[in-house]
């Protein structure tokens, strides 16, 4: 996979899912509209598409499957609610700006449109790194999880594949957007997601605000879920997030990586990154890629995707990283 990435950027407006009632997805989809539609990083133009080229690292995940892995690139643009119109205009706008790495959520229900794009675009499918999601957090019990999880295997790769005409003919990701709350659903989510990697349609396998408890479940169960991706920021930051991940050999993705800390912080992070040249919110970014982790960011603005992009060509110090992390004291995930 390509990790030279010509950059343009990105800056965050997502809030955080904590305020959200994810057991009514209507509730959820208004509250994130309303959210997308609202931005909190006002940022000068710095960066336009094919400015600047940045080197992407990207991480290794296990790789149960039969089917060839790639390597996971850190910095990932994920779709937000709006029609597909919008969806394709970004998708091809993150893709002209170098982004390899997508998150297409059905909660945000344009995946038709990203789909599109991708079958538009010139990019070659090995050079995509592509995740779908399922919503299946308010099944009970072990049947339902399993058949409402297997059913929205079965849709993300059915639209992506058709819209696409026939340019995703599979996933490298698939990830439960939520648990369920018993155990019993989270064992029938996740032999529904090994049923499916069985069934050589996705690569990697992955989940979204899952504990260790969770994780457990899934891992006694096989595969190992390669990524959790989790509310991971400078705002929040519990002692034991990446290290409880790390050591059950799954990756940390910061989702609304910077909602929560721009504006709190915002002033803080701009005079640590005058030292570098960079802006609040890529040190912002730095912070969650030097402490282990990668980031899912998203923009309808054309002059944040490189910014958001290239946060690869310099590292904090170890005084800015300890100045950075002791703005919000990480408490105990107890």
């Amino acid at each position: 996979m390509k990790n030279i990435i010509k950059s343009s950027a990105l800056a965050i407006v997502l809030s955080s899912a904590n305020a959200l009632d994810v057991t009514n997805h209507q509730n959820r989809r208004q509250a994130l509209s309303a959210i997308a539609a609202t931005s909190l990083l006002t940022v000068k133009p710095k960066y336009s598409i094919a400015e600047t080229s940045v080197i992407v690292p990207s991480v290794n995940l296990s790789t149960p499957s039969s089917l060839p892995s790639k390597p996971f690139p850190l910095a990932s643009f994920g779709l937000q609610i709006y029609d597909n119109d919008t969806a394709y205009k970004l998708t091809t706008t993150a893709l002209k700006a170098g982004y390899r790495n997508f998150f297409a959520s059905v909660l945000a229900d344009n995946q038709k449109g990203f789909a599109e794009a991708i079958r538009d675009s010139n990019i070659p499918r090995d050079d995509l790194y592509i995740c779908g999601t399922v919503l299946s957090n308010r099944a009970r019990g072990y049947k339902d999880a399993f058949t409402k999880t297997e059913k929205g295997c079965l849709e993300n790769l059915n639209v992506m594949n058709k819209s696409s005409n026939g340019k995703i003919e599979y996933l490298d990701m698939i990830m439960l957007d939520y648990p369920c709350v018993d155990v019993e659903g989270v064992k029938g989510q996740w032999d529904a997601f090994a049923k499916f990697m069985e069934e050589k349609s996705v690569v990697h396998l992955a989940v979204s605000n899952f504990s260790p408890a969770e994780l457990d479940i899934c891992i006694e169960r096989g595969p190992v879920p390669t990524v959790n991706q989790l509310p991971f920021s400078i705002a929040n930051h519990p002692r034991g997030m990446i290290d409880g991940n790390k050591k059950r050999n799954v990756h940390v993705q910061s989702w609304s990586p910077l909602s929560s800390t721009m504006p709190r912080y915002k002033s803080v992070l701009a005079d640590v990154g005058k030292k570098y040249d960079k802006t609040a919110a890529q040190v912002g970014l730095r912070w969650i890629v030097q402490n282990g982790g990668s980031y899912c960011v998203q923009s309808k603005k054309e002059s944040h995707f490189g910014e958001d992009i290239n946060v690869f060509d310099f590292e904090l110090s170890s005084k800015d990283m300890d100045l950075l992390s002791g703005l919000q004291p990480p408490v105990s995930l107890g």
